[in-house]
């Protein structure tokens, strides 16, 4: 029995809720929908989680961690096709793309929408291919770049770009994204004391939630084609890194926030066919 390829499809910033109200039909075609919990709520340090192996928990309770750990690391036998994965597999890297590639023989590449998910990042190591796309909101030109070796099986992460801010299309006219002081220029207003956004407009963050989820009923309609794209052994999940806050209780983006809306997340897997 051949290994799994393994697909890892982050929809970047993507909440729960917003995953339901887009009422998808091809995501869920993989297996039940549930709502889990991120371990970070900012793209960088999720995704280093995410590549120790830490898919988003479901937060159980009078469960030991161990426990926790064990049971959803069992899961990566059905995933990848072995006899039995356990946390102690990944010892001592703690790194998911060095027991697939230097243990398992995956070919490993990661496909990125946020900058700060590039190759000059630690989070590159093992990687066979670790490339940040041109644009960051473009999950279709992913598809054209995924690569499943005759040879032996292969895992892709995919990070995707429409469900974060500024939720854009790829065929918006970038003139047109909505805008909100503060959210572009982070650099230099990190470098700027006296730089201060203007307070937050509760229909424009409204807007800003209906394009979310507008933005997750097109990527259903790309993640539909992807079926037809992908040898049959391959295994994919879909979830996200973390939520994303639009003024609810004073809040809004992701980041330096704890609240359940920023932790809440998509959860599904199982086989495309």
């Amino acid at each position: 029995m051949p290994r799994n390829h393994y697909l890892l499809i982050i929809l970047d910033s993507c909440r729960f809720d917003s995953f339901v109200a887009a009422a998808p039909t091809a995501f869920t075609r993989l297996g039940p929908l549930e709502r889990r919990w991120s371990w970070a709520s900012w793209t960088s340090p999720s995704h280093f989680n995410l590549l120790m192996g830490l898919l988003p928990h479901a937060s159980p309770r009078h469960v030991h961690a161990s426990e926790s750990y064990k049971r959803d690391f069992a899961r990566y036998a059905e995933r990848l096709g072995v006899d039995g994965v356990a946390f102690k597999d990944l010892l001592p890297s703690l790194w998911l793309p060095t027991l697939l590639k230097r243990r398992l023989g995956y070919r490993t590449y990661a496909l990125t929408s946020l900058p700060v998910l590039n190759p000059a990042t630690p989070l590159a190591r093992d990687f066979d291919a670790f490339t940040l796309m041109p644009t960051h909101n473009d999950m279709a030109a992913m598809f054209e770049r995924l690569q499943f070796d005759g040879e032996g099986p292969s895992f892709h992460l995919l990070n995707v770009g429409e469900t974060h801010y500024p939720f854009a299309l790829p065929s918006e006219d970038p003139s047109q994204w909505p805008r909100l002081a503060g959210l572009h220029g982070t650099l230099q207003r990190l470098d700027d004391p006296a730089a201060e956004p203007r307070p937050f407009n509760q229909p424009e963050l409204d807007a800003l939630r209906a394009r979310q989820i507008e933005a997750v009923r097109y990527l259903d309609g790309v993640f539909a084609r992807l079926a037809d794209l992908v040898p049959p052994n391959t295994y994919v999940t879909v979830t996200a890194d973390h939520g994303e806050l639009f003024g609810e209780d004073g809040y809004f983006g992701h980041g330096p926030i704890q609240h359940d809306k920023v932790f809440e997340v998509p959860f599904l897997e199982g086989r495309l066919r």
